[in-house]
């Protein structure tokens, strides 16, 4: 009978500095892990399991969604669609390069700065995605056409090339400047996420003001505590911090992303088609194809905006869905 023998785990003083996480004391998978002691450890409880699943098997499900959305109405041959594609594959491809990148970055100290090169330029590629759907569904009305408006894209495509150096730079730093290392790579991912997000601020913000009451707001307010909270987390180290060896399998999970449990959203979003006739088109509403689940950065376009479809006029509501 064949016999796989999982990897040995070791402690936090076992594993060069470079390996260790604050406050994980156990759980860790030899440095010099081979690609097949790598595969097998997503089949035992390490420190990094959790991470491993909860960002392949997302994956495919945006996979799944995005081939439907292709083979659907308002596909790629639609340009009003194209954003939203665009964003769907980013999401995608985020979490499976960072699958990849938690499985096998205990090959080689070289390997494992690969690996995360790689996890961090597709969370840039993600930050980029969620910018052209920013810029085609959420800018408010009074900005479509603006200056701003004609430069977001660009200046989030720089901030995906600045965003990506930087956290790349940062693992040079882990070992002699920890405090710099962890305080570059907080910038690298909180800058794109802050520019990115301006336009959605300002409609949150007129739309306090003016007590709308459209069904987006709760979500988008939920989506952006929890962009907060998941900054808070990842730069404080807790709650490990607090009780080292106490959080050992779940913590890293919470450092790479807490507001991963917004996926309780996908349950709360859906496009509706409407078989009569729709309205039209107006800058500064959504108005994309349908759609049925995305996730990754919160995005809950705001109603008003249909598209028609031939006989069919699909009219957006929400969408929204899990970050990074």
């Amino acid at each position: 009978m064949l016999s796989l023998k999982l990897p040995r785990l070791l402690s936090i003083h076992q594993v060069p500095k470079g390996y260790q996480e604050q406050g994980i004391l156990f759980g860790y998978r030899p440095p010099r892990s081979s690609a097949a002691d790598c595969l097998l450890s997503a089949f035992q409880m390490t420190n990094e399991t959790l991470n491993i699943w909860t960002h392949f098997v997302p994956a495919w499900y945006f996979v799944w969604t995005l081939v439907g959305r292709l083979r659907g109405p308002g596909g790629w041959e639609d340009p009003q669609a194209r954003p939203l594609l665009a964003y769907l594959l980013t999401c995608c491809i985020y979490p499976l390069a960072s699958s990849c990148a938690h499985t096998f970055s205990t090959m080689s100290t070289h390997a494992r700065h690969l690996c995360y090169f790689f996890d961090y330029a597709a969370l840039s590629m993600y930050s980029l995605g969620s910018a052209l759907a920013y810029s085609a569904y959420i800018f408010p009305t009074e900005w479509v056409n603006s200056t701003f408006h004609h430069c977001y894209v660009p200046i989030a495509v720089f901030n995906t090339v600045i965003s990506t150096s930087l956290s790349c730079y940062s693992r040079f730093l882990e070992v002699e400047r920890p405090g710099l290392s962890k305080a570059s790579r907080t910038l690298a991912f909180a800058y794109p996420y802050l520019f990115d997000s301006i336009p959605l601020f300002y409609r949150l913000y007129m739309c306090a003001a003016q007590r709308c009451t459209d069904a987006a707001i709760l979500l988008h307010y939920k989506h952006t505590a929890l962009a907060f909270l998941t900054c808070f987390i990842f730069a404080s180290h807790l709650p490990e911090r607090l009780a080292p060896g106490h959080f050992d399998y779940i913590a890293p999970l919470c450092h790479r992303g807490v507001s991963r449990c917004q996926v309780r959203a996908l349950q709360d979003t859906g496009w509706q088609p409407q078989t009569h006739g729709g309205s039209v088109c107006s800058p500064g509403t959504s108005c994309v194809p349908g759609a049925q689940h995305t996730a990754a950065r919160p995005i809950a376009f705001w109603k008003g905006r249909s598209l028609r479809s031939g006989s069919t006029v699909i009219k957006a509501t929400e969408i929204s869905g899990i970050n990074i």
